[in-house]
């Protein structure tokens, strides 16, 4: 084994929870984010020595792969006369809005999705949103909006329809 990737070790050891709670925040799915998670660290392996930032490298590129993948998919996906089955709602209040927040996470373009996820639950600066995402600091801000907006409106919609009604009568 190498100086290198005894780091990486390290890194993954420290960090793996941080990597996996964002790849779960993308996918939505604990089994697809340990998928991507792995996917992730054995691309960046592969590049551990030119590494300076290791969690910004390996969050773009599952960011990147989750992309890739939702793209593929998209392309498959079956619409079918009948909704799919959808899970009961618990009568924890905290699961429900925890199910109610990954729901309208997975409700917004992958692009979208990357930009709120890492800036406000991965707490990111938009400069270094923009950095991991290759966009520029408007992209970011501009995709910001439109998902908390996005967001706002999927999961509180009476507030959505009295923001409408307010901006009408002005």
């Amino acid at each position: 084994m190498t100086e290198d990737d005894d780091g990486f070790r390290e890194f993954v050891e420290a960090r793996y929870a941080d990597l996996l709670r964002v790849a779960y925040l993308l996918t939505g799915s604990a089994y697809e984010a340990e998928d991507l998670l792995q996917s992730a660290l054995v691309r960046a392996i592969r590049g551990w020595s030119r590494v300076e930032d290791p969690m910004a490298y390996v969050r773009k590129i599952m960011v990147n792969q989750h992309i890739s993948l939702w793209r593929r998919l998209r392309r498959r996906e079956l619409v079918t006369a009948m909704p799919p089955d959808r899970p009961v709602e618990d009568v924890a209040g905290l699961v429900t809005q925890s199910i109610a927040l990954h729901a309208a996470l997975r409700s917004l373009p992958a692009r979208t999705r990357a930009v709120v996820v890492l800036r406000y639950v991965v707490d990111m600066s938009e400069v270094d949103v923009a950095g991991a995402l290759g966009f520029s600091v408007g992209n970011v801000k501009s995709h910001a909006s439109r998902g908390l907006a996005r967001l706002r409106a999927v999961l509180d919609p009476s507030t959505s329809a009295r923001t409408e009604l307010e901006r009408s009568r002005s």
